[in-house]
Formats: structure tokens, C-alpha cells, sequence
């Protein structure tokens, strides 16, 4: 519109149309316009005129000036079928057509002597060079597809004569076709660094990692293999950061994983453990501190596969430090462990002090790898019972954390601590004999159920729909604990009566008793949780009380009827049915106070 303006204006100063400028210091100041233009002063035209219409004309087109024009972008073009066949498809199938042509062609000349083996590396030399020469001509016209496809042609074509002088015809001794072979991936960095190009950067990440496989003399060379991996490592992460290219990190971490477990499984043995172990944690430490490497807009490219590489980074560390200290240095197993999850609790506090250094998931990710780390720890350093005891500690101080930093993750993996060690609990230590209320197995229900009391206790002072079902759950958790753990009770006092009794009268005897026990204690569980509802005025709580009063009822009429003495049956319906009496009292004299 400004351009347009300014054009009418010169027109009407050429045709001396007498055009009147009236300044807005004169005039009432114009309406401004909703794109915050400054205010402009008003050029009304002659009678001599066609029309009598108003023009608005800026201060700066008295005198004519050149506006540069807004870059708009060009929309994205979609590529049709035809075009991907035609243009990507059929290339790489006709590369792959002319690599088959030409190996069979070598082939030939090989098998009649045609040319020596010095000959066929230089043309193997030669041609790779040559290609990639060849493709920034393609590259110079924008045939960016095309031009990276004879590049990798190329590149592949250096590695493998370089592979074939020093392994198949032995005419260059391995430092010289593995110094040859660094040239040529430092030389396809420098490529994709200049050209601005990931593809190139992906060629020359694997023949790097292809290097020590080509030229391997079936030796254990641990520190220079490993070395030669750490220098690789740290070149891909410095164009990382710098390129932001955060796809090359998860491969270079896979690759390291690859050429680390090859070795390890041929060459491995106890007496390299320091030496080993060191490599690894480098490995491990310089992966944890991606997150470090770029701003948080460069991160964001590739979410997922910056998730994917810290998960794969610590499950790798962990897998070779289990198979290496598990064996006689589970102690030392044990506190690595514990390490490794101060370590990620650390690297979360500094992602949350650095503003915008990294993508929103690292955080929350490092905070479920160090809990997961510590979780893992608590069975490689306790036994038995304290298994457990870590576990449902650690879930009750995660319950904690979560209150107080208002963190839902914490909570999410605090219940996953706290299921552990549930599950350890009901299946492994819950079949011990011992005595009576006072042992380690009750002191663990009291523990569970005091931390999912705990936990009740947070949501219900935070408040809001999610925390109440939240408290709910918890609710109903501690009444199943406390239920197991009385039944657990019971079961753990008969079963040392029943393994010293001889007859089977005896036993059955002994039987009947603890089904009656059984019975005995859900009902008066069931009616002191229906006490502390009408107490409490939760309805909640006396619907788990009918809940299980009810089935306190089916196994009385069901199972009691038929295996309970007469004695022991008739003292189970007389006390069912006071118990049901009761509770009938306490819901009409409720129902009478609120109706008065």
C-alpha cells in the first residue's frame, strides 16, 4: 500500500494536478491504523481530478525512497509420486545397477589376471575420489540428492580399497591403511561441515566407526581401540554442537555400544576392570551431558531421539558395569549405582537453574533415570527384608518430595518404588514363620501403610478432583494392607502349629480354628471401619466397611457352614449376626438425627 501511495503521488506531481498538502499540525490528527503506522499527514487532490477521493500520503514519499520488499517465504512444494519415483528411487537403483556392473567387471579382470592387485587398490582409490569430485558438479546445479548419492559412493569406495590394500592384498601395514582411513573421515566431516550437509556428517560417522572393524589385526589393542572410540566421540559431539545435528549423537552412542560390546565379548578379562570401567564412564558422562550442548530451540528438532540416547546411554553403562563388578564387586556394584543416581539428580537441579538450555523433558527424564538408579541400588547392596524396607522408604520420601516441590512425576515414581516393594513384600517375605504381631513382616505392613497414609494425607490438603481420587486410592490401599497383614498374621501362627502337629485330627482341629480366625477378623475389621466412618461422616469408609461385611457374610453362609465345628459355627453367625445388627442401629439413628 505504501509503494502504491507513493507512486499516485509522483504521478499527480508529474501531471500538476496542484496537489494541496495540509500538515497534521493543522487538522485534527488522523485515525491510527491497527498496524501501528506513525500518524501521516493528509494530501487531498485538486478539483482538476477524475475523483475528489482522499489520499494518504507519508511524510518520507515527499522525496521518493526505495522500500525493500518483505521477504515472504515459498510455500512448501509436495512431492508427487511420480516425482520421488523418478527423481530418488530410480537414482539410487541405478547406482546400485552400476556398483553391481562395475564389481562384476572387476571381477572379471581379477579372475583373468588383467590387472595386479596394486592396480585394482588405485583404481579403487582413484575412483572414489573421482566421484566425489564428480558430485559437486550435481551439487552446483541443485542436485543436492544426487550429488550426496555419488558421495557416498565415493566415500565407500575409499574405504574399501583402503580395506583391501592393508587386509586382502597386504600391500600396506595396518597404521598406514588406519591413518589413511581417519584422513578420509576427517576429510567427509570437513565436507559436511562446509557444505552444511547431515548427510555427509552420517557418512562419515560410520566409516569411522567401520575404520577399527577394517583394519582390525584380530589383536587386543584395549586402550588404543577405545581411545580412537573417545576422540570419535568427541568430534561428533563438538559438530553437534555446533551444527546441532542431535541425530549423530544417538548413532555414535549405538556405534560405541556396538564396537564396546565386540571387544568386551573377545578380549575382556577381570584384569582389565580399572582400565574398562574408566572407558565406559567417559562414555557414559560425555552422553549424560547432551543436554548441555546447545540451546533449547536446537534440542527441539528431535525430542524423541534425544530421549531415546539418554535411555539407551544409561541402560548401556549400567549393562557393562553389572558385567563387570556383579561377580566379586557387588558391593562396589552397589554404590556405582547409587552414584550414577546422584549424578542425574545433579544434572537435574543445573537443567533447571539453566534457563532454556535444554528441551522441558530432560529434566523430568534425568529426575525417572537417578530414582531408577536408586531404585536398582537397593537390592544389588540389601538383603531379605530390607529389599523391601528400601523400597517402600524410598516411595514414602518421593510421596514427600512431591508435596513439597508440587511435582506429579515424583509422585508417579514414588508409586512405582512403593509397588516394588508391595510386590517383594506379598510374594517373598510374607511366608516366613514368625512370632506373632512382633516381627520384621508386620513392621513392614505398619511401614506400607503408614506411607500410603502419608500420601492421603498431601492430596488431601492440596485439594482438587485428581488428588481426591488419588486420597481414594490411598484409602483403599491401606485398608487391603492392613487386611493382609492381619491375614498374614494369622496364617504365619497356625502354619508352626499345624507343622508340629502329627495326627490328622489334630490338624484338622487346628484348622478349623484359624478358618474361624479368619472369619473373626474381617468381621471386627469391618465393623471398626464402619465406626470410623460414621465418626469420620465418610460415607467412603462405610461403603468399604458393608463391602466387606458382605463378603464376611458370603464366606460364613458359603464356606463356615460347612467346615466350622458346631461351636466355632454357631459363635460365627451369633457374632455376624450382632456385628450386622449394629451397623443396622447406627444407620437409622443417623438417618433419624438428619431428618431432625
Amino acid at each position: 500500500m505504501a509503494e502504491l501511495t507513493r507512486r499516485v503521488y509522483r504521478l499527480e506531481q508529474l501531471l500538476r494536478t496542484g496537489i494541496v498538502v495540509e500538515s497534521s499540525a493543522e487538522k485534527s490528527p488522523p485515525a491510527r491504523l491497527e498496524s501501528a503506522q506513525p500518524e501521516l499527514p493528509r494530501v487531498v487532490a485538486s478539483p482538476t481530478l477524475s475523483d475528489s477521493r482522499e489520499a494518504v500520503v507519508p511524510p518520507q514519499f515527499r522525496e521518493p525512497q526505495r522500500i525493500p520488499p518483505v521477504p515472504v517465504p515459498s510455500p512448501k512444494t509436495e512431492v508427487s509420486l511420480e516425482t520421488r519415483i523418478g527423481g530418488q528411487w530410480l537414482n539410487r537403483i541405478g547406482i546400485v545397477a552400476v556398483l553391481v556392473g562395475l564389481s562384476y567387471f572387476l571381477k572379471l579382470a581379477i579372475e583373468n589376471d588383467w590387472i595386479g592387485p596394486g592396480t585394482r587398490v588405485a583404481i579403487g582409490l582413484v575412483a572414489g575420489v573421482g566421484l566425489i569430485l564428480w558430485s559437486e558438479r550435481f551439487r552446483a546445479r541443485a542436485f543436492l540428492a544426487f550429488a550426496y548419492s555419488l558421495k557416498a559412493i565415493g566415500i565407500g569406495a575409499l574405504y574399501l580399497s583402503l580395506w583391501a590394500a592393508f587386509q586382502f592384498y597386504h600391500l600396506v601395514s595396518a597404521p598406514v591403511a588406519f591413518f589413511a582411513m581417519i584422513l578420509v573421515t576427517a576429510s567427509s566431516v570437513a565436507m559436511s561441515l562446509t557444505q552444511n550437509s547431515e548427510l555427509l556428517a552420517a557418512f562419515a560417522l560410520v566409516g569411522g566407526f567401520l575404520t577399527p572393524v577394517l583394519v582390525s589385526t584380530n589383536q587386543n589393542h584395549e586402550v588404543a581401540l577405545l581411545s580412537y572410540v573417545a576422540l570419535l566421540d568427541l568430534g561428533i559431539v563438538w559438530v553437534v554442537a555446533v551444527r546441532g545435528w542431535q541425530r549423530l549423537l544417538l548413532a555414535s552412542s549405538v556405534g560405541t555400544a556396538l564396537l564396546f560390546a565386540a571387544w568386551a565379548s573377545s578380549y575382556y578379562t577381570e584384569e582389565q576392570l580399572t582400565t574398562t570401567l574408566a572407558f565406559a564412564s567417559f562414555f557414559f558422562l560425555l552422553y549424560a551431558a547432551v543436554p548441555f550442548l546447545g540451546r533449547k530451540s536446537g534440542l527441539e528438532r528431535h525430542p524423541n531421539v534425544m530421549v531415546a540416547l539418554a535411555l539407551l546411554n544409561a541402560s548401556c553403562y549400567f549393562a557393562a558395569s553389572y558385567s563387570m563388578l556383579d561377580q566379586h564387586y557387588r558391593a562396589e556394584l552397589a554404590w556405582l549405582t547409587v552414584a550414577v543416581a546422584a549424578l542425574f539428580f545433579v544434572l537435574n537441579r543445573a537443567l533447571q537453574r539453566r534457563e532454556g538450555s535444554a528441551h522441558p523433558l530432560f529434566g523430568p527424564l534425568y529426575l525417572a533415570l537417578g530414582v531408577g538408579f536408586l531404585t536398582i541400588a537397593i537390592p544389588l547392596k540389601l538383603e531379605s527384608y530390607w529389599n523391601t524396607l528400601g523400597w517402600i522408604v524410598e516411595g514414602g520420601a518421593l510421596f514427600w518430595a512431591a508435596h513439597r516441590s508440587g511435582r506429579m512425576l515424583l509422585r508417579i515414581l514414588g508409586t512405582g518404588a512403593f509397588l516394588l516393594g508391595i510386590f517383594r513384600l506379598i510374594m517373598v517375605d510374607s511366608f516366613s514363620q514368625e512370632p506373632l504381631l512382633i516381627n520384621p513382616r508386620f513392621g513392614l505392613y505398619l511401614l506400607a501403610i503408614g506411607a500410603l497414609a502419608l500420601l492421603a494425607y498431601f492430596v488431601t490438603n492440596e485439594g482438587g478432583a485428581e488428588n481426591r481420587q488419588w486420597a481414594a486410592v490411598a484409602i483403599i490401599g491401606v485398608n487391603v494392607l492392613a487386611l493382609l497383614a492381619l491375614h498374614f498374621e494369622v496364617m504365619g501362627y497356625f502354619q508352626s502349629q499345624l507343622a508340629a502337629a502329627y495326627s490328622f485330627q489334630e490338624r484338622h482341629s487346628i484348622m478349623t480354628v484359624r478358618d474361624f480366625a479368619y472369619s473373626a477378623v474381617w468381621m471386627l475389621y469391618g465393623s471398626g471401619l464402619m465406626l470410623v466412618g460414621f465418626w469420620k461422616g465418610s460415607a467412603f469408609l462405610r461403603w468399604q466397611a458393608i463391602i466387606l461385611l458382605a463378603m464376611t457374610v458370603l464366606k460364613v453362609f458359603l464356606v463356615d457352614i460347612s467346615t466350622l465345628e458346631r461351636g466355632y459355627r454357631i459363635a460365627a453367625f451369633i457374632v455376624l449376626g450382632a456385628i450386622l445388627l449394629a451397623v443396622s442401629f447406627f444407620y437409622q439413628r443417623s438417618r433419624m438425627k438428619s431428618a431432625a
